[in-house]
């Protein structure tokens, strides 16, 4: 997603090219893009220069939008109602906090990081 908001507005990318360019396996980026475009969080583009793109501007897309379609609802852990009510209270706390930061980061905020090197800072795991 990352890499799709630093091509905003430049059209179409490829997966091929973002597998390259982040030494990613394209199978892998298949399987992440299926579910977001399912969610309307990207578009694709058929066609010789095809590949894929933004649905909205990076502006309008949170971390907390992403992670929710790739990962499930964010939760830390699973809050028991017969858990005692100061950890309860605790780790509903902690979630909400979690979901506030996620939801008010967007993907411009995290792609118009500039790091000195974005590979330093940004783990892919498969």
């Amino acid at each position: 997603m990352m890499a799709l908001a630093k091509k905003y507005g430049e059209g179409p990318v490829s997966l091929k090219s973002i597998a390259k360019e982040h030494s990613l396996s394209e199978h892998y980026l298949e399987q992440l893009i299926a579910p977001l475009r399912n969610a309307i969080l990207v578009k694709s583009v058929r066609g010789a220069y095809g590949g894929y793109m933004l649905s909205k501007a990076p502006s309008e897309i949170t971390a907390g939008d992403i992670i929710r379609v790739l990962e499930g609802p964010i939760s830390p852990v699973e809050v028991l109602d017969d858990e005692e009510p100061a950890k309860r209270d605790l780790w509903i706390k902690i979630r909400d906090a979690v979901k506030d930061v996620l939801d008010s980061t967007t993907l411009e905020d995290l792609a118009s990081y500039e790091g000195k090197d974005d590979h330093e800072y940004y783990m892919f795991y498969i």
